[in-house]
């Protein structure tokens, strides 16, 4: 597959993926080629589908994992060996319709209050403030920090885009704290070597925010990129266009942005639920449970006072 890889990497390049897009597209085909053990260029129609029933079925993988698959397949036969008819008609898979999970203002400053090391503080307080993605963090430059117009620039994000994300006052202080130790040369964070010339790993940033979390005593089940998510339901919460917000994430459809729309919280929405309008003590004092269930319910009205409503 030699021959075809190198076109197949080299299309890739033309359409500006991602090197990380790069390396899953091809070990995805490699994948393929490998399940019926000949060269892909030779896979029918039909045999393209039972690998992906094989998946989804068998494998069990999400419908995330398999529509990128999906895509992988699709871009080789189409733009490598121009055998569209291969994938013509072969649907995506129906996405769960899940929520983001978000942390609360507390939760989040719990996290930060209880990361001592510097290094892994300044990176995830970053994240936070600025809503970036832990690679677009991990592959900051030093030059990308622009202090003047307090903005930070995001090179070659998720889908080849660049955008500008917000420098917070707050983050700044702890930056400039973090940049007198540790002296970044070429990446803001880097890894542990000697010319300061590698950008510090993903996982190793995974790892201080699963650290964090467990100090934290949070029990939810979130990752670097719920900083990400809370990020953006704070600032919906808080009144922020979501246009601004989506420009703010460098999301490409506002889609992808509406899914905070869930996430916020409906208290800070002015919304109330009917049962609120009820007197509290009515429903939780057991003596008056009786006359609850006959239907004499004291209700709250516009003026804070409240009257008994029979329903004899």
């Amino acid at each position: 597959m030699s021959a075809l890889r190198e076109k197949m990497i080299q299309e890739l390049k033309l359409k500006r993926m991602s090197d990380k897009t790069i390396k899953s597209y091809v070990s995805y085909i490699n994948y393929l080629s490998l399940y019926y053990k000949k060269s892909p260029d030779k896979i029918s129609r039909e045999e393209v589908k039972k690998y992906l029933y094989h998946l989804q079925v068998n494998r069990k993988l999400s419908p995330n994992s398999l529509n990128v698959i999906h895509c992988a397949i699709r871009f080789f036969y189409m733009n490598v060996i121009n055998a569209e008819w291969v994938v013509r008609d072969i649907a995506k898979f129906k996405r769960n319709n899940s929520k983001p999970l978000v942390l609360s203002k507390t939760e989040v400053e719990n996290i930060l209050n209880i990361t001592w090391n510097l290094k892994h503080k300044a990176i995830l307080t970053l994240i936070y403030s600025a809503g970036l993605r832990v690679t677009e963090a991990a592959q900051l430059k030093v030059n990308q920090v622009d202090t003047d117009r307090m903005q930070i620039y995001i090179k070659d994000g998720k889908g080849a885009k660049d955008r500008y994300a917000l420098l917070s006052p707050t983050t700044l202080t702890l930056l400039r704290e973090y940049i007198e130790e540790y002296r970044p040369v070429n990446y803001l964070f880097y890894s542990r070597d000697r010319d300061k010339m590698h950008h510090f790993s993903v996982r190793a940033i995974q790892r201080a925010f699963k650290d964090a979390l467990f100090k934290a005593g949070i029990t939810k089940e979130a990752s670097v990129h719920t900083l990400r998510h809370s990020f953006a339901t704070h600032l919906l919460e808080a009144g922020v266009n979501l246009h601004h917000i989506q420009l703010l994430l460098g999301h490409y459809s506002p889609q992808a942005t509406y899914i905070y729309l869930h996430a916020r919280r409906m208290d800070l929405m002015n919304i109330k639920s009917p049962l609120d309008t009820y007197d509290y003590n009515i429903l939780t004092n057991p003596l008056q449970r009786g006359s609850l269930a006959n239907g004499n319910i004291a209700k709250t009205d516009d003026t804070g006072n409240s009257g008994g409503i029979s329903s004899q």
